[in-house]
Order: structure tokens, then sequence, then C-alpha cells
């Protein structure tokens, strides 16, 4: 495999020549001697071993010195070789595998296995988690750029969604699209960072830029900042690589009438300046659905510059634009109010294409522009100051249409819709700055510590908007209140061509602002890689203000509100090593939701907070707190080119927050700030805060090679979620009198995915991929509604890959072989829409790397 290896019977020579012993060939008593301490060594105190570097091994025109043909090595030199031998293996495993003579891909990831992509051996953020993964007390998953090109994941959402442990959910609040992510069970759609930087605009995110998603699990406001209940996505971007110019491109066509091309080039300047820009454009449509398309234009730029050992400064800037026709799904069939036989339509009959939108009408545009600049200085060897700046803008601006409110028929084909419009027009700033100082230090008792105090200053600014506008122009078709057509035929949508007014922008904005000032001081302390210690201390300053028009009376009335919250978190971990490629780790950490950090909800009961809220000021309320144990351990395998994790985890949330619909007669004592009952329905929606849940379960993972053919990665997610806590009553009464009992709404309790390939010879490589996804049940803010759900389903995918030459290769991707109709997620409320998966596509992507 363009390894490199000494002749073997020279190998023994170097070795004992670059670990400078004198043997006397003749009798080998030195030999043995010296080879004996070095096996022992190696045995008893493997740990030290992994941090000797041995030089390399360079044989130039070997020579041996001349023996008789006769002489045979005696029982001790054949010892002592063996010995070597093996201790020349373990240094090798321990430093990494000899590279190819020509030298790594130019193009590689900086943070993966060189011989074995697929597993990853640190994260992005060093200072913050410095010990390797292995060692690292925390549940991490790494998708590497090999598992992202592997998995064909063009973009997050698709990359995610066939990891184990994640699930999708809709956004909320008016909000349908957008990446919303549900991590261990806990929402995490504002628990996004780019390069370690909070990426707050609502949005969806391609990977043409990325180098690898990093998905840390469980609780981490010491690491992260507010929220990050379940766990946080970091996308590591890529950037200029001083080492070597390269020039890649990357052709595809799909059968879903995909044509996407992404350019990738990085430019050496010279030895200290190096520069990279990439570009993507793709018009594309989605295998399985009528009329939705989905179209891509993006570009980044990045530099490096490192003038001096001691300095680095990175920049770069991202361009991302996503244009087509939206997809908000279908409608859900429910016999009745308190059935629990219902589902899908498309598995009732109707036709799984079926778009239920608006061909006149319907459209989305959002778009990110995000530039950053960062500058490193070693001031001495052991301590490292940055500074990271960003300033990002996302837009979101769609108009589209939900098949909501079905209307049963006899027979079911008469069955119809209403055709709800949704638009919104969003805008969203963020500058942040990150100065952070890392130290590192011996003490007297011989720990190794790496310190870390930072201060992080973010300011963000968001303005939601609507169109008006939205009714239909077409005489004689009947409408609601609103002007939504009511009679669109569930099997036979016949609205899609309708006439509509050129839409209008309301032009009462609700204005979102925070601001944020924190401090955090973290610290791993290492004992001579036997056992680790680490903890870390944040301390968040969190401040929000809305303002913004409600209709109340059929008026415009102007309301605003402001929170600010002081939130402490911490986190400890214990890591012991018992041996150099293993550890076992215990570790528990905190966080914390403050209302309205989720970022595009203007109502609580979407986790946003509203300018105006009946008349009242008084809807505010504390933070959500988290708390998480996990008990795990983590092996490196097969000369430490696979990764084995396992974990045990549970997290409880408190001060939960729940919506309950009251009456008029129980409204004072019930909701906690004045409300006003409406006549015409006698009920109203409160929000109240004290619920309390938790979930708990086990976390498997692999990646890596096997052997040096076969290459995994994968992970199993087995989860029991419960609500310990409720003041409101289920979201289907009928069935269940109380929310305490539930499980939660959104959550696949138990996933699995497994991504593997093999390389059958040097030209050709043939990979697979399996997911699993248990069913997922709707319900309301908390509680899980029983009566409505998605199936649980199996997906499978199949690629193949040729190296045409060394410049040139060519793969073959089949995702979703057997055309599996499956869903991805589904609205909150009783008759919800449902998100549907794409069926089958086939794929050819052509690779060019010079």
């Amino acid at each position: 495999m363009g390894v490199t290896r000494t002749p073997r019977s020279l190998r023994s020579v170097a070795v004992r020549k670059s670990l400078g012993s004198n043997l006397d060939g003749a009798t080998g008593k030195t030999v043995s001697a010296v080879a004996s301490l070095i096996a022992a060594a190696s045995v008893s105190t493997g740990a030290q071993a992994q941090q000797t570097n041995l030089p390399p091994v360079n044989v130039d025109a070997p020579k041996e010195r001349p023996r008789s043909t006769a002489a045979k090595p005696t029982p001790d030199q054949v010892r002592a070789r063996n010995a070597l031998r093996r201790a020349a293996q373990r240094q090798q495993a321990a430093t990494g595998p000899v590279v190819d003579a020509n030298g790594p891909a130019p193009d590689r990831n900086p943070y993966a296995d060189p011989a074995a992509p697929y597993k990853v051996d640190h994260v992005q953020a060093g200072g913050k988690f410095p010990e390797k993964l292995v060692d690292t007390p925390k549940s991490i998953t790494v998708l590497s750029k090999e598992v992202l090109e592997d998995k064909n994941a063009t973009t997050l959402k698709q990359a995610i969604l066939s990891t184990a442990g994640v699930t999708l959910g809709t956004g909320e609040g008016g909000n349908a699209f957008g990446d919303r992510f549900f991590i261990r069970g806990f929402d995490a759609r504002n628990d996004i960072f780019i390069d370690g930087v909070r990426d707050s605009g609502v949005s969806v995110r391609e990977n043409f830029f990325t180098e690898q998603v990093e998905i840390l699990r469980g609780p981490g406001s010491t690491f992260a900042g507010r929220g990050v209940a379940g766990g946080a996505i970091n996308i590591v971007t890529k950037q200029a690589v001083t080492e070597k110019s390269f020039y890649n491109m990357d052709t595809t066509f799909g059968t879903d009438r995909t044509k996407r091309v992404v350019l990738d080039v990085n430019q050496v300047v010279d030895p200290t300046f190096a520069i990279r820009a990439g570009g993507l454009f793709q018009d594309a449509g989605v295998a399985g659905r009528d009329y939705v398309t989905d179209n891509r234009d993006g570009a980044f730029v990045a530099t490096t510059w490192k003038p001096t050992d001691a300095i680095k400064i990175t920049t770069d800037y991202i361009h991302t634009e996503l244009t087509g026709r939206p997809d908000f799904g279908v409608p859900y069939y429910r016999p009745s109010a308190t059935s629990t036989a219902g589902g899908p339509f498309p598995d009732f009959g109707a036709n799984r294409r079926n778009w239920y939108g608006e061909i006149n009408r319907d459209f989305y545009r959002t778009g990110q522009d995000i530039g950053t600049i960062n500058a490193e200085v070693q001031i001495t060897p052991d301590l490292m100051v940055s500074n990271k700046f960003r300033a990002s803008s996302s837009s979101q601006n769609y108009i589209g249409t939900l098949p909501e409110s079905p209307v049963i028929g006899t027979p079911l084909s008469a069955s119809t819709v209403t055709s709800n419009p949704q638009s919104r027009i969003q805008v969203t700033d963020v500058l942040a700055n990150q100065t952070e100082a890392t130290y590192k230090f011996q003490d007297g008792v011989g720990f190794k510590h790496t310190a870390l105090a930072g201060i992080e200053v973010d300011r963000e600014r968001s303005s939601i908007d609507k169109y008006l506008g939205l009714t239909t122009e077409t005489v004689g078709t009947p409408l609601s209140a609103s002007g939504s057509p009511t009679n669109t035929n569930v099997f036979f949508p016949q609205n899609t061509f309708l006439s509509f007014p050129t839409p209008s922008v309301a032009g009462l904005p609700t204005k979102i602002g925070i601001d944020t000032v924190s401090g955090y001081v973290m610290d791993s302390a290492n004992y001579r890689d036997l056992l680790i210690l680490n903890g870390g201390f944040r301390y968040d300053n969190y401040s929000i203000n809305t303002s913004g028009y409600t209709a109340v009376s059929g008026v415009n009335k102007f309301g605003t509100q402001s929170a600010e919250f002081l939130i402490p978190n911490f986190n400890l971990g214990l890591t012991l090593k018992p041996l150099p490629n293993g550890s076992v780790y215990v570790a528990y950490a905190t966080s914390a939701n403050p209302v309205g950090a989720e970022f595009d909800g203007t109502s609580t009961a979407y986790g946003g907070l509203s300018p105006f809220l009946n008349g009242s000021t008084n809807q505010i309320f504390g933070p959500e707190k988290n708390k998480a144990i996990e008990l795990g351990t983590k092996w490196e395998l097969f000369d430490r080119h696979l990764l084995l994790t396992a974990a045990l985890f549970q997290t409880t949330k408190e001060n939960a927050r729940e919506a309950q619909n009251i009456t008029a007669a129980t409204a004072t004592a019930t909701c906690p700030y004045p409300v006003t009952v409406p006549a015409t329905t006698g009920t109203v929606s409160c929000i109240t805060a004290g619920a309390a849940y938790r979930i708990r379960g086990i976390d498997l993972g692999v990646g890596g090679k096997l052997t040096d053919r076969w290459s995994v990665f994968g992970g199993l997610v087995l989860m029991q979620s419960e609500i310990t806590k409720s003041l409101a009553p289920s979201p289907n009464i009928a069935l269940y009198p109380t929310n305490v009992g539930l499980k939660l709404a959104n959550v696949a309790h138990q996933s699995f995915s497994l991504l593997t390939k093999y390389q059958l010879t040097d030209v050709w490589e043939l990979g697979g991929q399996a997911v699993y996804r248990s069913e997922i049940y709707g319900g309301t803010l908390l509680a899980a509604n029983q009566g409505t759900s998605i199936p649980s389903y199996w997906r499978f995918d199949a690629f193949a890959e040729a190296k045409i030459n060394k410049n040139w290769q060519v793969k073959l991707f089949v995702n979703n072989i057997f055309d599996k109709r499956y869903y991805d997620a589904l609205y909150q409320s009783a008759a919800p829409f449902v998100l549907e998966a794409p069926g089958r596509a086939a794929y050819v992507v052509l690779s060019a790397r010079y």
C-alpha cells in the first residue's frame, strides 16, 4: 500500500544504531542484556514508549560486516533480534505509520489518522480538549472529510441524519425551514458552531467548505456557553496550508436532476503564506418529490500567514446562497382525536410524490456570509495567546405552504387539507470575539497541565418579518377566514397552479437582541499518561431584549420585553489509563437554557421571547437547568487505527417549560400571568415553567480501520426518556391524563448507523451504509403525543469507487437503494404535517486531484 519498509535483514541493524547500542556481533551477550531491558521497558512502561521519538530510519548504502556463511545466530541473538523488532513495532504504532515516500496527501484532514482517515484523533478546539479523543472524558463523534465524502453528505442535515443519536425536528414558531437537530433528545437548533464560534443564524448549512463535523454529546456550557443540553455541533472549515499547493475539482450528476461542481484550490505563495479558495454550483431536484428544487451557490477564501515560527494569522470568508422551491411535507391521517392508528397519508395510499405547495407563490432563499480572523502568538514555548474575531450575517426569506387541518373524507380519497401559507424574512447579524490564553506547565507532584483562560463577547441581532397578500385570487376556491384554500385534495392536489397577488412585506418586524459576556477557565492535568484530571468553570452574563407588534382585537400593538441572567456552569472529568491505548472515565457537567436563546421563535411556546404577552410583561422564566453524568471507556485497537467508544449517560432537565390549554374558569389559578381567553374557543395556551424530565442511555461508537483495506464508522444509541414532573395535562388527555411518565417528543429512542468500505484492489473500493431510526412521537412543547408518530425505518446506501490514475477517480453512489418511504420529522400539533425523506437516487462523482 505504498509503505516504504527497510529490508528485513537490515531493520534490526538500523534500530540498534538508532538506539545507540554497541553490540557484540560475535557473542551477542551485550545484545541480550540491552534487548532484555528494551523488551521489559516496552511492556511495563508502554506509556513512556508512546512519548519516545525515535529518529527516522534512513539507509542510503547499507553495509554489514562480512561473516562466515556457516555462522548461525545464537539463541540469545535470536531473542535479542526479536525483542528489538517488537520494540520497534510498538514504537511505530505509537508514533504513527511510515507514510508514502511522496508524502501525505496535501489536502488531508490534519485532525485525522493519516493511515485511517475514518478515525479522528483530535478535535479542533485543542486548548479546550488538549488530549487525544481516546483520553478525552466526553462522548465526541467526529465525521471526518473522508466520512462526509463516502456518505455523499453535501449538507449538514444529510451528515447528521445518518449519525446515531441525532434526530431532526421541524422549525417552530412559523419557521418551518432551517437546520433543527435533537442530540440525545434535547433541542440543539442554536447549538451549532463554526470553528468554535456560535452560528446563531437559522440557516441550511452546506458542506463544500467543511473539513470535518464534530458532535459533542452531553451538556457543554463550560465549553460553549448557553444551551448545549444534549450536545453541540462544531463545523470545522477548510484552511489554507503552507506545505504544498493543490487543485481539486468534483463534478456530480444525479438521477434527481443534480448537476453539481465543487472547486478547491490551495496555492502556496511562499513558505510563510498560502491562500485557499473554493466554489460551489448546484442545480438539483429532490428524488421522489414533484416540483421541489434545491439549487446552491457558494464560495470561500482562506489565508494562512506565518511571518515567524511564533506567529500565525489565519483569515477566511464564506458565502453561501441556497434557493429553490420548498417542501413542507405531507399531511397526517388520524381517524379520530383519540386514535393511535394513523400516520402520514402516503402510508394510506396517497402518492409519495404529491406536493401541496403553490407554484406561483412558494420560494426560498437562505444565505450566509461569515468572515473570521484568528491570530495566534506563541509568547513562550509554554504560553500561547489567541484572538478570534467573527462577523456574520445570515438570512432566511421564504413563502411555503403547509398541508394542515385534514378533513377525512368518505371514501378516504375524498379527504382534503387547508393550504396554509407560512412566510418569513429573517436577518441575523453576529459580532463575536474570543480571546484565549493557553499555558502548559508541570507541577511539583508530576502533573502536566494544559490550562486555558478565555473571555468571549457576543453581540447577536435579528429582525423577523413576514409577507402579506398570500391569499388566492382564484374565484370559486373555498377559503378559510385567513384566505387559505380549504379544499386541496390529499390524493390529487388540484390547487398547485392557483394565481396569487404579488406579496408585500408586512413591515412590522420583531427585533431580537442578545448580548453575552463570558469568562471561563479550564485545566487538563495529566499524570504520566496514567491519570488525567480535567475541569472547567464558565460564567455567562446573558441579556435579551425583544420588541415588535402583535395584533390585539384587530389592532397592531407595540410591546417590549427584556431579561438578564447570570449563568454559572462547570464540568469535571476523571480519566484512568490502564493501558496506553485505552481509557476509562467518569464525567459530570452542567448547562443552562435561558429564555429566548433559540433565537428563531417569537413566542415562548416555541422557545422564544414574545415582545407582547396579553398585556403582561411577566412571561419571563428562569433558565432551564441541565445536569449530566457519563461513565465511559475508549480503546484504540488494530495498531491504534480503530477507535472504539462506549458510554452510559443520564441527563436531567429542571425548570422545563411546557404548554397547557386552560379555560376561563382556571386561567387565574393556572397561568402565572394575566391572560384573555377568547370566547370563540373557550381556551387559551398558557406557558408554565417548573416541569422536569430525564434521558438516560448507552452510546457506542466505532471509527477507523479493521485491516489495511477495511474501514468502518458508525454507532448505536439506545435511550429512555421520561417526564418526571409536570403541571399540565397530556397532549392527548383522552388517552393519558397527565404528562408524568410520558416519553419526550421528537426523539428516536433507538438509532444505529454504520458506514463501511473495503479496498478490493489498488483501483477499486466498495462501500455501503445502513441507517436505522426507531419510531418518533409528535407532541407539544414537552410531552410526546402517542397518538401521532412517524414509523421506524431502515435505509441502505451503497457506493463504488475506481481510481483511474493518481489524479482522477470516479465514484458511483446509490442512496436509499430500496426506495424506502420514510419520514424525517413531524410538526408539533395534533394533526401535523410530516417531512418526507428523498427516494432512491444515483449519483456519479468525477474527481480530479492535482
